[in-house]
């Protein structure tokens, strides 16, 4: 008999994407599959935030947009028939009457460049090239709109100093449109430019982050949840915590609990899509030593998110048809999406948008006065917030202190490529009959795309898993 042929039964530990696209996978291929999800509803960190209802605005407080070179997550949606909900979403520095923080204060991005150039700090100025000195400039301010704090701090003093010089050589005319400089297309044809060191995670990253090929789902990204549970009728178990994994010669012993009594389930095969913030928090044994060191030191960065439900797309009158503004102090980023709905259902967009250390220092505050804080540093850009009425709710995701994540996404700055490809083989390498999947086991984490690909990887693993092979080989 092919041994692929073997009907087996696996629990699935997590109703995220990774854990809905593993398990119909393996469902699609002949296998019962069980899935546990601690939550209500299943959703991983892809949650869609409605105010007033289905017919009302809507914020994505987590997953949020595609880059078209996601093939498996465009593959994903065309499978679920989807693709006609794509649209184009317009990020940081897309719409020129957005806001860019500058030492200077905020100004419009079409206003820019000049003080850009000002606030340079180059040395010598003289002797680079006008040119080089636009692009550099545009380059700095991407990067403090983009990254983290400490991560701007690693790139250590003289970045300004260190752009010009490797731009110097560079022609960097044809990327230019007048005073402004095409960021992303740069980026993507001068990926090389700083080989290896921070600079280069900078360019790979920023070039996905400011890129016009992005896209969002129109009507919220949970479709894509809902259409993936619906391929799983009966299957999804919710409210349900796992609180321990015990690896055993023949099975996976899951302690569970649900409606306050706990469980211990022998299980044929486990697939764990649980992020290791999580899974390090759970009884475990019988799991190698080189494994439980990766899951206990996985580092995993906060991401907040705090939405406001408005009277009217004020943003539109003030010029600002979509995309971005990056705000900077606690506020970071600021998004306004397309007003897709009844208007008179008011407006939403993301006011704030923080990770890792950013994301902590307002994590660090009551939850009111986060609010207090983003609402004060909104104002000096968008003071029509503070008229009568016009904010008719708030609503927040702090992922580092939601319980079923623990964090936005696995650290993905600072790692050598080589250090990168170690852990994820390490994080996606089964132990026994408990496999493993989710963004932190993929070539892209904090993405869509990871979750995918890494569900994808394991569902073949568990359905070409045969044990006697396992037992030769080892």
């Amino acid at each position: 008999m092919n041994r692929n042929s073997t009907l087996k039964n696996v629990t699935v530990l997590g109703a995220g994407a990774s854990g809905l696209v593993a398990a119909g996978e393996l469902r699609r291929r002949g296998h019962r599959v069980r899935v546990l999800e601690a939550r209500p509803t299943p959703g991983g960190r892809v949650r869609t935030r409605r105010f007033g209802g289905d017919g009302g605005p809507l914020v994505e407080m987590g997953a949020m947009r595609i880059p078209a070179a996601h093939r498996r997550t465009l593959r994903l949606i065309e499978r679920l028939n989807l693709r006609h909900r794509l649209r184009r979403f317009r990020t940081l520095f897309s719409d020129e009457a957005s806001y860019l923080a500058t030492p200077q204060g905020h100004l419009r991005v079409s206003e820019a460049s000049t003080e850009l150039v000002r606030q340079l700090r180059l040395p010598q100025p003289h002797r680079y090239r006008e040119e080089t000195v636009l692009c550099a400039a545009w380059l700095v301010a991407s990067i403090r709109a983009v990254a983290p704090g400490p991560y701007l701090q690693s790139l250590g003093p003289g970045l300004a100093t260190r752009l010009a010089e490797l731009l110097d050589d560079v022609d960097v005319r044809p990327f230019l449109s007048g005073d402004r400089l095409d960021v992303n297309r740069f980026l993507a044809a001068n990926r090389d430019l700083a080989e290896g060191g921070p600079l280069r995670y900078f360019f790979d990253d920023v070039a996905t982050e400011l890129s016009e090929a992005l896209f969002r789902l129109a009507g919220g990204m949970d479709q894509l949840i809902q259409k993936l549970a619906e391929r799983l009728p009966g299957c999804i178990e919710t409210n349900t915590w796992v609180l321990g994994l015990h690896v055993q010669p023949g099975c996976v012993l899951v302690e569970a609990q649900h409606g306050g009594k706990t469980t211990v389930m022998p299980c044929e095969q486990v697939l764990c899509t649980l992020p290791f913030s999580v899974l390090r928090r759970l009884r475990l044994s019988g799991i190698d030593g080189d494994k439980l060191a990766l899951i206990h030191g996985m580092r995993y960065w906060p991401g907040t998110k705090i939405a406001v439900h408005c009277r009217e797309a004020f943003w539109v009158r003030d010029g600002i048809g979509g995309g971005g503004s990056f705000v900077g102090g606690l506020v970071r980023q600021a998004y306004y999406p397309p007003v897709e709905h009844d208007p008179r259902n008011g407006a939403a967009f993301l006011a704030s948008y923080t990770i890792g250390p950013d994301a902590e220092l307002i994590d660090g505050l009551p939850r009111r006065e986060r609010v207090t804080a983003v609402l004060d540093g909104l104002a000096a850009i968008h003071p029509a917030l503070a008229e009568p009425g016009m904010v008719l709710g708030v609503a927040s995701q702090a992922w580092g202190e939601d319980p079923t994540a623990l964090g936005a996404a696995s650290l993905r700055w600072s790692k050598d490529p080589a250090t990168a490809a170690r852990e994820r083989d390490l994080a996606a390498r089964p132990s026994g009959r408990l496999f493993f999947a989710g963004e932190h086991c993929s070539a892209h984490p904090a993405w869509l795309e990871g979750a995918v690909e890494s569900a994808e990887a394991a569902a073949e693993q568990i359905h070409t898993y045969h044990p006697l092979e396992q037992l030769t080989r080892a």
